[in-house]
Protein backbone atom coordinates (compact mmCIF):
# COMPACT_ATOMS: atom_id res chain seq x y z
CA UNK A 1 0.00 0.00 0.00
CA UNK A 2 1.39 3.39 -0.98
CA UNK A 3 2.21 5.70 1.92
CA UNK A 4 0.53 9.10 2.22
CA UNK A 5 3.65 10.59 3.80
CA UNK A 6 5.23 12.84 1.13
CA UNK A 7 8.74 11.89 2.24
CA UNK A 8 8.11 8.15 1.98
CA UNK A 9 6.27 8.67 -1.30
CA UNK A 10 9.22 10.57 -2.73
CA UNK A 11 11.65 7.92 -1.52
CA UNK A 12 9.50 5.21 -3.07
CA UNK A 13 9.43 6.97 -6.42
CA UNK A 14 13.19 7.36 -6.37
CA UNK A 15 13.62 3.69 -5.39
CA UNK A 16 11.52 2.58 -8.35
CA UNK A 17 13.78 4.66 -10.60
CA UNK A 18 16.81 2.78 -9.30
CA UNK A 19 18.07 5.55 -6.99
CA UNK A 20 18.56 5.16 -3.25
CA UNK A 21 19.05 8.41 -1.27
CA UNK A 22 21.96 8.68 1.12
CA UNK A 23 21.32 8.93 4.89
CA UNK A 24 22.15 12.66 4.78
CA UNK A 25 19.68 13.26 1.94
CA UNK A 26 17.04 11.22 3.73
CA UNK A 27 17.53 13.27 6.89
CA UNK A 28 17.22 16.46 4.84
CA UNK A 29 13.90 15.26 3.47
CA UNK A 30 12.60 14.71 7.00
CA UNK A 31 13.86 18.10 8.16
CA UNK A 32 11.95 19.95 5.44
CA UNK A 33 8.60 21.41 6.64
CA UNK A 34 5.57 19.74 5.19
CA UNK A 35 3.88 23.13 4.71
CA UNK A 36 5.21 26.66 4.88
CA UNK A 37 2.39 29.13 5.65
CA UNK A 38 2.53 32.43 3.76
CA UNK A 39 4.15 35.27 5.66
CA UNK A 40 1.62 37.66 7.23
CA UNK A 41 1.73 41.19 5.84
CA UNK A 42 3.18 43.73 8.25
CA UNK A 43 1.69 47.09 9.16
CA UNK A 44 2.67 50.23 7.25
CA UNK A 45 1.99 53.93 7.78
CA UNK A 46 -0.47 53.75 4.86
CA UNK A 47 -2.44 51.09 6.75
CA UNK A 48 -2.77 53.40 9.74
CA UNK A 49 -3.78 56.35 7.55
CA UNK A 50 -6.48 54.34 5.77
CA UNK A 51 -7.86 52.81 8.96
CA UNK A 52 -7.67 56.15 10.76
CA UNK A 53 -9.64 57.92 8.04
CA UNK A 54 -12.17 55.09 8.05
CA UNK A 55 -12.67 55.39 11.82
CA UNK A 56 -12.92 59.19 11.75
CA UNK A 57 -15.19 59.01 8.70
CA UNK A 58 -17.66 56.74 10.49
CA UNK A 59 -17.53 59.01 13.53
CA UNK A 60 -18.17 62.10 11.42
CA UNK A 61 -21.04 60.43 9.54
CA UNK A 62 -22.72 59.28 12.76
CA UNK A 63 -22.16 62.71 14.28
CA UNK A 64 -23.77 64.40 11.29
CA UNK A 65 -26.84 62.17 11.54
CA UNK A 66 -27.14 62.86 15.27
CA UNK A 67 -26.75 66.61 14.61
CA UNK A 68 -29.46 66.68 11.94
CA UNK A 69 -31.89 64.54 13.92
CA UNK A 70 -31.03 66.30 17.21
CA UNK A 71 -31.39 63.02 19.07
CA UNK A 72 -31.16 64.51 22.54
CA UNK A 73 -28.89 63.99 25.53
CA UNK A 74 -30.58 60.73 26.54
CA UNK A 75 -29.45 59.04 23.34
CA UNK A 76 -26.05 60.71 23.70
CA UNK A 77 -25.61 59.24 27.19
CA UNK A 78 -26.54 55.75 26.03
CA UNK A 79 -24.12 56.09 23.09
CA UNK A 80 -21.32 57.21 25.40
CA UNK A 81 -21.86 54.19 27.66
CA UNK A 82 -21.84 51.77 24.72
CA UNK A 83 -18.73 53.41 23.23
CA UNK A 84 -17.07 53.35 26.65
CA UNK A 85 -17.74 49.64 27.01
CA UNK A 86 -16.29 48.86 23.59
CA UNK A 87 -13.36 51.17 24.22
CA UNK A 88 -12.50 49.52 27.54
CA UNK A 89 -12.68 46.09 25.94
CA UNK A 90 -10.36 47.10 23.09
CA UNK A 91 -7.97 48.82 25.49
CA UNK A 92 -7.61 46.04 28.04
CA UNK A 93 -7.95 43.03 25.75
CA UNK A 94 -5.18 44.24 23.47
CA UNK A 95 -7.13 43.06 20.42
CA UNK A 96 -7.28 44.82 17.04
CA UNK A 97 -10.74 44.60 15.53
CA UNK A 98 -11.99 46.57 12.55
CA UNK A 99 -15.71 45.96 13.20
CA UNK A 100 -15.43 46.86 16.88
CA UNK A 101 -13.37 49.98 16.13
CA UNK A 102 -15.92 51.19 13.59
CA UNK A 103 -18.80 50.38 15.96
CA UNK A 104 -17.03 52.34 18.68
CA UNK A 105 -16.63 55.27 16.28
CA UNK A 106 -20.31 55.14 15.31
CA UNK A 107 -21.62 55.27 18.88
CA UNK A 108 -19.05 57.85 19.90
CA UNK A 109 -20.01 59.89 16.85
CA UNK A 110 -23.67 59.92 17.90
CA UNK A 111 -22.68 61.33 21.28
CA UNK A 112 -20.25 63.88 19.81
CA UNK A 113 -22.78 65.03 17.21
CA UNK A 114 -25.48 65.53 19.83
CA UNK A 115 -23.16 67.40 22.19
CA UNK A 116 -21.85 69.55 19.34
CA UNK A 117 -25.39 70.48 18.29
CA UNK A 118 -26.14 71.57 21.85
CA UNK A 119 -23.04 73.76 22.09
CA UNK A 120 -23.56 75.25 18.65
CA UNK A 121 -27.13 76.20 19.52
CA UNK A 122 -25.75 78.18 22.47
CA UNK A 123 -22.67 79.62 20.73
CA UNK A 124 -23.07 79.74 16.97
CA UNK A 125 -19.91 78.74 15.10
CA UNK A 126 -18.17 77.24 18.10
CA UNK A 127 -18.11 73.73 16.59
CA UNK A 128 -16.16 74.87 13.53
CA UNK A 129 -13.68 76.64 15.79
CA UNK A 130 -13.24 73.47 17.87
CA UNK A 131 -12.71 71.32 14.77
CA UNK A 132 -10.14 73.80 13.46
CA UNK A 133 -8.41 73.87 16.84
CA UNK A 134 -8.26 70.07 16.93
CA UNK A 135 -6.77 69.92 13.42
CA UNK A 136 -4.14 72.50 14.35
CA UNK A 137 -3.30 70.62 17.56
CA UNK A 138 -2.86 67.40 15.57
CA UNK A 139 -0.62 69.08 13.00
CA UNK A 140 1.45 70.82 15.69
CA UNK A 141 2.04 67.64 17.70
CA UNK A 142 2.89 65.67 14.55
CA UNK A 143 5.51 68.30 13.72
CA UNK A 144 6.85 68.26 17.29
CA UNK A 145 7.11 64.48 17.20
CA UNK A 146 8.63 64.30 13.71
CA UNK A 147 11.27 66.91 14.50
CA UNK A 148 11.99 65.20 17.85
CA UNK A 149 11.48 68.48 19.70
CA UNK A 150 10.00 66.35 22.47
CA UNK A 151 11.12 62.74 22.64
CA UNK A 152 8.84 59.99 23.83
CA UNK A 153 10.82 58.22 26.52
CA UNK A 154 9.61 55.72 29.13
CA UNK A 155 9.74 58.50 31.73
CA UNK A 156 7.70 60.83 29.50
CA UNK A 157 5.17 58.05 28.91
CA UNK A 158 4.76 57.41 32.63
CA UNK A 159 4.16 61.09 33.35
CA UNK A 160 1.58 61.44 30.56
CA UNK A 161 -0.32 58.31 31.57
CA UNK A 162 -0.27 59.41 35.22
CA UNK A 163 -1.61 62.83 34.23
CA UNK A 164 -4.38 61.18 32.24
CA UNK A 165 -5.45 59.04 35.19
CA UNK A 166 -5.30 62.09 37.47
CA UNK A 167 -7.62 64.02 35.16
CA UNK A 168 -10.00 61.07 35.01
CA UNK A 169 -10.00 60.80 38.81
CA UNK A 170 -10.76 64.51 39.17
CA UNK A 171 -13.67 64.25 36.75
CA UNK A 172 -15.09 61.28 38.68
CA UNK A 173 -14.77 63.19 41.97
CA UNK A 174 -16.39 66.20 40.35
CA UNK A 175 -19.29 64.03 39.18
CA UNK A 176 -19.80 62.49 42.60
CA UNK A 177 -19.61 65.82 44.44
CA UNK A 178 -21.93 67.31 41.85
CA UNK A 179 -24.65 64.96 43.08
CA UNK A 180 -24.73 66.95 46.32
CA UNK A 181 -24.30 70.49 45.00
CA UNK A 182 -24.62 72.42 41.74
CA UNK A 183 -20.95 72.95 40.91
CA UNK A 184 -19.07 69.82 41.97
CA UNK A 185 -15.50 70.82 42.76
CA UNK A 186 -15.64 73.61 40.15
CA UNK A 187 -13.48 72.13 37.40
CA UNK A 188 -16.35 72.21 34.90
CA UNK A 189 -17.68 75.65 35.81
CA UNK A 190 -17.09 79.01 34.15
CA UNK A 191 -14.18 80.68 35.86
CA UNK A 192 -10.40 80.43 36.32
CA UNK A 193 -10.49 76.89 37.70
CA UNK A 194 -12.63 75.62 34.83
CA UNK A 195 -10.39 77.33 32.28
CA UNK A 196 -7.22 75.94 33.88
CA UNK A 197 -8.63 72.41 33.95
CA UNK A 198 -9.66 72.55 30.27
CA UNK A 199 -6.25 73.89 29.21
CA UNK A 200 -4.46 71.14 31.14
CA UNK A 201 -6.80 68.51 29.68
CA UNK A 202 -6.05 69.77 26.14
CA UNK A 203 -2.30 69.67 26.78
CA UNK A 204 -2.47 66.15 28.19
CA UNK A 205 -4.53 65.10 25.17
CA UNK A 206 -1.85 66.53 22.87
CA UNK A 207 0.82 64.58 24.75
CA UNK A 208 -1.26 61.43 24.32
CA UNK A 209 -1.13 62.10 20.57
CA UNK A 210 2.64 61.82 20.83
CA UNK A 211 2.25 58.46 22.56
CA UNK A 212 -0.01 57.38 19.69
CA UNK A 213 2.57 58.50 17.10
CA UNK A 214 5.29 56.61 18.98
CA UNK A 215 3.14 53.47 19.12
CA UNK A 216 2.59 53.66 15.36
CA UNK A 217 6.26 54.21 14.58
CA UNK A 218 7.40 51.39 16.86
CA UNK A 219 4.77 49.07 15.41
CA UNK A 220 5.96 49.71 11.86
CA UNK A 221 9.61 49.22 12.84
CA UNK A 222 8.82 46.00 14.71
CA UNK A 223 6.88 44.59 11.76
CA UNK A 224 3.65 43.96 13.64
CA UNK A 225 0.75 42.41 11.68
CA UNK A 226 -1.22 44.76 9.45
CA UNK A 227 -4.38 44.31 11.53
CA UNK A 228 -2.68 46.24 14.36
CA UNK A 229 -3.47 49.37 12.33
CA UNK A 230 -7.02 49.16 13.72
CA UNK A 231 -5.66 49.52 17.26
CA UNK A 232 -3.72 52.59 16.15
CA UNK A 233 -6.85 54.03 14.49
CA UNK A 234 -8.81 53.43 17.69
CA UNK A 235 -6.17 55.24 19.77
CA UNK A 236 -5.99 58.22 17.40
CA UNK A 237 -9.78 58.54 17.21
CA UNK A 238 -10.14 58.47 21.00
CA UNK A 239 -7.41 61.06 21.53
CA UNK A 240 -8.67 63.43 18.83
CA UNK A 241 -12.23 63.34 20.18
CA UNK A 242 -10.87 64.00 23.67
CA UNK A 243 -9.00 67.08 22.41
CA UNK A 244 -12.01 68.24 20.38
CA UNK A 245 -14.44 68.03 23.32
CA UNK A 246 -12.03 69.85 25.65
CA UNK A 247 -11.45 72.62 23.11
CA UNK A 248 -15.21 72.87 22.66
CA UNK A 249 -15.65 73.16 26.40
CA UNK A 250 -12.89 75.76 26.73
CA UNK A 251 -14.34 77.91 23.94
CA UNK A 252 -17.77 77.74 25.58
CA UNK A 253 -16.31 78.91 28.89
CA UNK A 254 -14.45 81.77 27.23
CA UNK A 255 -17.49 82.90 25.24
CA UNK A 256 -19.71 82.52 28.29
CA UNK A 257 -17.46 84.91 30.19
CA UNK A 258 -17.75 87.62 27.53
Amino acid sequence: MESRNPVFRKVGEQARMGYTPSPAELQGMYDQPAYAPPAERTMTIDDVVVKGFASLGVLAAAGTVAWVLNLGMGIALISVLVALGIGLYLSFSGKSSGPLTLTYSAFYGIAVGTISHLYNSLYNGIVFQAILGTALAFAAMLAVYSLRIIRVTPKFTRYVVAAGFALLALMVVNLVVGMFNDTGIGIRENGPLGIAFSVIAILVGCFFLMLDFDMIERGVQAGVPAKFAWACAFALTSTLVWIYLEILRLLAILQGND
